[in-house]
């Protein structure tokens, strides 16, 4: 066990980096892609912080390590600790049960134990790097229990949890047969925060229908003792990108020079229209090429004159559902460049990778149009990506209204990606929109995007846990000064 040093210790499933090891023991590793490392790089850069997360290697043990000035501390998973706990319970149980159910979630008494094993080694491994009085932050829904553990172990700690998908209503939420044990592991911290404000309230309620804890306000207590009344705070804190830096590479001329290599690629056709997903049935990705497709078949777009660029990064699977998916996509893909491709014209290029941000940013700035078309998104930071990059002022964003984004980026063209016939007309809206029209709304996105950055994002979230840890801190500490030794209150899982 380490030594317990850092003020800030940051814990998510992920470590921020990708790690790969040889038959001869040698390790090596390289910064990973994901949204949740791009929003809290530049935090932990500025901070004497621990990352507490699994390498992402199953049956692989290694020593905590430093990477680009963060110390890191991987957190070992088996192989069937991957299947059940991460696999099973958080993207087979959870996932689907807080996206709306738009596939069923699955319900196994075995992945949830397992799921209460993998949150309490996380939550020792952080109790072991946190300093006296240290802020931790937890993040995501594969962490929930991790809040009231961690609580048990180290009552000093300032302890915060983030959210980053959405939170279903209550009557979604009560299918959980273990909705009790989530809630109460989410009040052991004392700020719980959300993408939307209506995250939040889901949560609330289900915490006053569920735990018998009055939480009708952002602002609420639990009773954790003789004497002790704890406040937390279950509000939303909209997450952001790194903007000014994006909008600095979407800048440079290697990039704007490949932007130009792309349209050209792709036989320099009227309108360029992009999608930049996880391959995820949340996303909205059949819907948005069924939309493009009759589109295709109506004749009012053409191969020649525009084209869809749709990449779609790998995602889970070994999951079932993701699997389906992939191949579903396909499937449509090819039939519509079957029916409708031309001879040096591809209706739609569909792309199963993921790419470095320097190639993002260029495909953001070769694309007319930007389709974010998911069905429940608690953010999406792909949408704020192409506003970043879009410092010329060109482009055009169509947003689901079903995103975390569509509460802030009121410029866009607004879908509900449910109504393909209204999806249709947003794309034409978007694709035949004026030079004058595009700046306008831009210019609006732009505003929103390049001021509430990734760092406000942080700020705010740790400002407000500092403030309502250090409070929660004084009371518990002026109970147990007047307290026995004997009768000193012990800190049980909150809400009980």
């Amino acid at each position: 066990m380490s030594k317990a040093v850092f003020d800030l210790v940051v814990i998510s499933n992920r470590l921020p980096v990708d790690i790969t090891s040889t038959d001869g023991g040698e390790v090596s590793w390289t910064r990973s892609p994901g949204g949740l490392v791009t929003a809290l790089d530049p935090v932990m850069r500025d901070a004497d912080a621990a990352w507490v997360g699994w390498s992402g290697a199953p049956d692989l043990e290694l020593e905590p390590f430093d990477a680009d000035g963060t110390f890191l501390v991987p957190v070992p998973l088996s192989a069937s600790e991957v299947s059940e706990y991460y696999e099973g319970f958080s993207n087979d149980t959870l996932w689907p049960l807080y996206h709306d159910v738009i596939a069923p979630p699955a319900f196994h008494r075995a992945w949830w134990d397992v799921y209460r094993r993998v949150n309490a080694r996380f939550a020792e491994a952080a109790a072991a790097q946190a300093a006296p009085g240290a802020k931790v932050w937890v993040h995501d829904y594969q962490l929930q229990l991790v809040p009231a553990l961690l609580r048990q172990l180290r009552p000093d700690l300032e302890i915060g949890f983030f959210n980053h998908i959405p939170f279903p209503p209550y009557e979604l939420f009560q299918q959980l047969p273990w909705r009790r044990q989530i809630l109460d592991g989410l009040l052991g911290a004392d700020v719980i925060g959300f993408q939307r404000p209506t995250d939040a309230a889901n949560f609330r309620r289900c915490v006053t229908a569920l735990t018998g804890v009055k939480a009708r306000t952002e602002k609420f207590t639990v009773h954790e003792g003789e004497g002790y009344n704890r406040t937390i705070q279950a509000s939303a804190f909209p997450i952001s990108i790194d903007s000014k830096s994006f909008s600095a590479l979407a800048r440079k001329k290697s990039v704007r020079r490949r932007a130009q290599e792309i349209r050209e690629e792709l036989g320099n056709p009227r309108v360029v229209m992009l999608g930049v997903d996880r391959l995820d049935y949340t996303k909205g990705i059949r819907h948005r090429i069924k939309a493009y497709g009759e589109l295709l078949e109506d004749g009012r777009v053409t191969p020649g004159d525009c084209t869809l660029v749709q990449v779609a990064s790998p995602s889970r699977e070994n999951v079932e559902a993701y699997q389906e998916l992939r191949e579903h996509v396909e499937l449509l893909v090819g039939r519509l460049n079957g029916e409708y491709g031309q001879l040096g014209h591809t209706a739609i290029h569909y792309l199963h990778h993921s790419y470095p941000q320097a190639e993002m940013a260029a495909l953001y700035l070769a694309a007319d149009v930007m389709l974010v078309t998911s069905l429940r998104d608690g953010m999406n930071l792909v949408a704020k990506e192409y506003v970043a990059a879009r410092s010329d002022l060109g482009g055009a964003l169509v947003l689901s209204e079903f995103t975390g984004a569509a509460d802030e980026l009121t410029g866009a063209i607004m879908v509900n990606p449910h109504d393909i016939d209204g999806m249709k007309e947003a794309l034409l809206d978007a694709a035949n929109m004026t030079p004058d029209e595009r700046r306008r709304r831009m210019l609006r996105l732009r505003r929103k995007v390049m001021s509430n950055d990734v760092t406000r994002w942080s700020k705010s979230f740790l400002s407000t846990l500092e403030s309502l840890g250090a409070t929660n801190h004084t009371a518990s500490q002026s109970v147990r000064s007047a307290a026995s030794p004997l009768e000193a209150p012990v800190s049980p899982v909150a809400g009980k």
